[in-house]
């Protein structure tokens, strides 16, 4: 895994845990010689992975749409910038440059992101390896949701493991890499669950 989108919030939220736990994804990302495709803001939380992974030497590919350009959101100082018309091209572009895709902790954005490559991987058209940093229990409740999806059979078991969790940015990305995607061809039918 030569690349990594992360999704996260424009605010760093009232945590100060999430923007350590994101100068630390920063870090590790540089370190394991990993780039970084995220929005490409400058702000919150996505600021913060983007300057420690450049302050650690990394790489940085932004990916932002041309209306934040306007408001001037845009992270001048990552090693590629690329300015795209909509939210959708910025979507198709990130995942597109990834091999792999974390979640921090972030709002609607940060979940329409991860539940669009989670749904991506569920129809077969990557296979790439998703997580959430699950920072302070962040994602627990989401986790619980995911987890009664899958016991009323309105997903399967093995679309619910496709989405990792771990706490640490070091434990998920090592996850990650173990990941060994599932193929499964069949609808889920009341039978087969």
């Amino acid at each position: 895994m030569k690349s990594v989108a992360v999704y996260c919030g424009a605010s760093a939220g009232t945590n100060e845990l999430y923007t350590q736990q994101a100068q630390e994804m920063g870090r590790v990302l540089a370190e394991r010689n990993m780039t970084l495709v995220y929005g490409g803001g400058r702000v919150g939380l996505m600021g913060a992975v983007a300057d420690s992974v450049l302050a650690h030497g990394g790489q940085v590919i932004g990916v932002i749409p041309d209306f934040l350009v306007a408001k001037e959101v845009e992270h001048r100082g990552v090693t590629e910038l690329h300015i795209v018309k909509s939210m959708h091209e910025r979507k198709l572009m990130m995942a597109d440059l990834a091999e792999g895709f974390v979640a921090m902790p972030g709002g609607y954005g940060t979940l329409e992101e991860l539940f669009e490559v989670l749904t991506w991987g569920q129809l077969g058209l990557h296979k790439k390896p998703i997580g959430v940093l699950n920072v302070a229990g962040f994602y627990d409740h989401l986790l619980r949701a995911l987890d009664h999806m899958a016991d009323e059979s309105l997903l399967r078991r093995e679309n619910r493991n496709q989405l990792l969790s771990n706490p640490s940015p070091n434990g998920l990305l090592d996850e990650m890499l173990a990941y060994q995607p599932v193929a499964l061809e069949k609808w889920l039918t009341p039978r087969t669950t």
